[in-house]
């Protein structure tokens, strides 16, 4: 998805992705503590070239800022799967 091949670059243009969270994906949260994403269906934003939004909840009311080379290793190992 994020090498420079993948989706996501070629879609640079694109605002959001549809994604779905199908393993453990951590992020921290504001007091510091890990906690996965929930399971099922996400949006993705590129923030920068540097940071990926996941947005997750019923109303999109959550949200996450990775670094790309976390969103890269959770694609990889098939935790989060790009829909369009």
């Amino acid at each position: 998805m994020l090498r420079e091949t993948a989706k996501l670059r070629r879609n640079s243009t694109m605002a959001t992705q549809s994604a779905r969270i199908t393993g453990p994906v951590l992020y921290k949260a504001a007091n510091g503590d890990a906690h996965n994403i929930p399971l099922g269906p996400c949006l993705i934003e590129r923030l920068d070239d540097r940071l990926i939004d996941i947005i997750w909840g019923a109303e999109g009311q959550r949200s996450a800022a990775l670094p790309l080379e976390e969103v890269e290793s959770a694609e990889q190992s098939g935790n989060l799967v790009l829909l369009d």
